[in-house]
């Protein structure tokens, strides 16, 4: 015995243009049938908030499937999986695609490499297919976009929901942060850490899903800008202060970064924000 709901949409051309579109919605429990083998030509997040069951990988291999966990369903591979007899499954679907997948999977959002993520809880996941579920009411005129937004947000769910997502106090994220203006290579940055520069890129890309370059870039480039628009250091000093001994190559990556030179930047923000050494002055109130 099972229960099943589930709706399909047909987003036009101009909805693709907001990076993802959802294509379907579904929430299933009880003792689901088998789904498969089947090849998608799209994405699909099987959410399973509670129950066990099973998936066949495209190897050959069946591995066990316990909740709360999630299954990654991409196009043009195959996939059989289903719910234990008896009791079954509690399972959440949701099918998608866009030009932003590919944001999404070098971001570690979606892992193609692993089509069985544990997780730590559903909550915010299923509250996001909920959303969809509900947009799906008849005759809603912003269905598409609605629904293309809770994509949005139930990957950025899914991400933090996973098992090995390491918290905001990550240790080790913190402590390439403390030391990101340091003249350091990835490999110095390793070795303080007691790893090798491909466990390094390994954790970083796990908890941060950017490789530790990308990492320490983004910290240096955004204390480079608050440098440019609260003080008047030269550009050559905000290089230094923010690891880079060359200017030029300074200025080449923060091009390459922002989209523009670090001189037109500062031009373009000559509304300067205060900085902590320097605080702003506040006139006492008028009287009316």
């Amino acid at each position: 015995m099972y229960h099943s709901w589930a709706r399909s949409f047909t987003p036009r051309p101009v909805h693709h243009r907001l990076g993802l579109v959802c294509l379907g919605v579904g929430l299933q429990h009880g003792a689901l049938p088998p789904v498969g083998p089947r090849t998608p030509d799209h994405h699909t997040a099987v959410v399973i908030s509670a129950g066990s069951g099973w998936l066949r990988t495209p190897d050959g291999r069946t591995r066990p499937v316990t909740a709360p966990c999630l299954l990654w369903l991409l196009p043009g591979t195959p996939h059989h999986y289903g719910a234990s007899r008896g009791a079954g499954w509690d399972e959440a679907y949701v099918d998608f695609t866009g030009p932003a997948v590919d944001a999404y999977t070098e971001l570690g959002c979606i892992d193609p490499d692993r089509p069985l993520v544990p997780l730590t809880d559903t909550t915010t996941a299923r509250a996001a297919v909920t959303r969809i579920a509900r947009a799906a009411r008849p005759g809603n005129p912003l269905l598409e976009v609605e629904t293309s937004a809770a994509v949005h947000e139930l990957l950025v769910a899914l991400r933090r929901a996973r098992a090995d997502a390491p918290r905001a106090s990550d240790p080790l994220l913190q402590a390439l942060a403390r030391d990101a203006f340091l003249p350091l290579s990835v490999a110095q940055h390793a070795a303080r850490h007691g790893m090798t520069p491909t466990e390094l890129r390994s954790a970083v890309r796990r908890g941060a899903g950017c490789s530790p370059k990308d990492y320490l870039l983004g910290i240096r480039i955004g204390r480079a800008k608050e440098l440019l628009t609260a003080t008047e250091l030269p550009v050559a000093a905000v290089a230094r202060r923010v690891g880079y001994t060359d200017p030029a190559y300074f200025s080449r990556l923060f091009t390459r970064r922002i989209g523009t030179p670090p001189v037109r930047f500062r031009a373009r923000h000559d509304a300067r924000v205060p900085s902590p050494e320097h605080p702003p002055v506040i006139p006492p109130p008028t009287s009316a």
